[in-house]
């Protein structure tokens, strides 16, 4: 018999981690964020279940949530990641395209990434992805180093918060004032 070694919630998805968290912040009102659904049309359907067999997606999706933090509006996408290194394929440039947009709206994006293999969550601020990004685009590398990042922005759960990452949103605002 398998034993579970993680601290984590036991066969949870990251969306499904995140979704409880933002349903918390949504009953502590500090927060409403909103699963952004993926618009699909589909092409086969199971008519005795009436569950979609087959489908394909309608356009390119933005980002995985959308919402206000205390009238800050957010953005973010959440990515998980087996290894210290991050491919930014992962990261489809329309989606980079909306968050540097959102941004010039005096929005906030980033990514949630989950390190499956550390078992540590990062909030990646945008601007920091974009000095990724950047990098790819003028012929650096294609990926991105654990060791790369700013561990202020590491996610420490606590009390009843699953990914308490309003924590390191306010440390990415103080980092902009």
């Amino acid at each position: 018999m398998a034993t579970w070694k993680s601290r984590g919630l036991r066969g949870s998805t990251l969306e499904e981690m995140v979704n409880r968290t933002n349903d918390h912040y949504n009953e502590m009102g500090l927060a409403l964020i909103q699963k952004v659904p993926t618009p699909i049309t589909p092409i086969n359907i199971d008519q005795e279940s009436r569950h979609i067999t087959l489908a394909y997606f309608d356009q390119k999706s933005t980002v995985d949530y959308i919402g206000a933090v205390q009238g800050i509006p957010v953005c973010f996408d959440a990515k998980e990641c087996a290894v210290d290194t991050f491919a930014l394929q992962n990261i489809h440039p329309h989606q980079m395209v909306f968050m540097e947009r959102f941004e010039k709206q005096e929005g906030v994006a980033f990514f949630l990434i989950y390190y499956t293999s550390k078992d540590i969550f990062y909030y990646l601020p945008f601007r920091h992805l974009k000095v990724f990004w950047d990098r790819m685009e003028t012929g650096g590398r294609k990926s991105f180093r654990f060791e790369e990042l700013d561990l202020k922005f590491c996610i420490n759960p606590h009390g009843e918060v699953l990914i308490p990452y309003l924590d390191a949103l306010q440390k990415d605002l103080d980092d902009r004032s």
